[in-house]
């Protein structure tokens, strides 16, 4: 798993937008709570923020060199779907 986030070098933040206490976003959470450690013991100097809102649906955004950035979407997907979405954003570059 350690290596699954090894976050390519030029990722530069990572944030997470998800809702508190909806089910929607229940996946996201589980997800969230089971891999953060991992992904910050391996990548200390990279931002992993979490935002959570009211009625927000969950998303993932990876910022990359110059200020690029990428979105997907983690709506209606399980904890193995996410996980798979997340390693392609922080493994992929622009």
């Amino acid at each position: 798993m350690s290596a699954k986030y090894a976050f390519s070098q030029t990722l530069k933040e990572v944030r997470f937008l998800f809702c508190q206490t909806g089910e929607g976003s229940g996946p996201t959470r589980s997800f969230l709570t089971r891999a953060y450690p991992t992904m910050k013991k391996n990548n200390p100097n990279t931002p992993i923020m979490l935002r959570e809102a009211a009625g927000t649906q969950p998303r993932v955004y990876a910022r990359y060199d110059f200020g690029n950035e990428k979105s997907e979407s983690l709506a209606g997907l399980s904890d193995k779907e996410i996980e798979a979405r997340v390693t392609t954003l922080v493994k992929g570059g622009i």
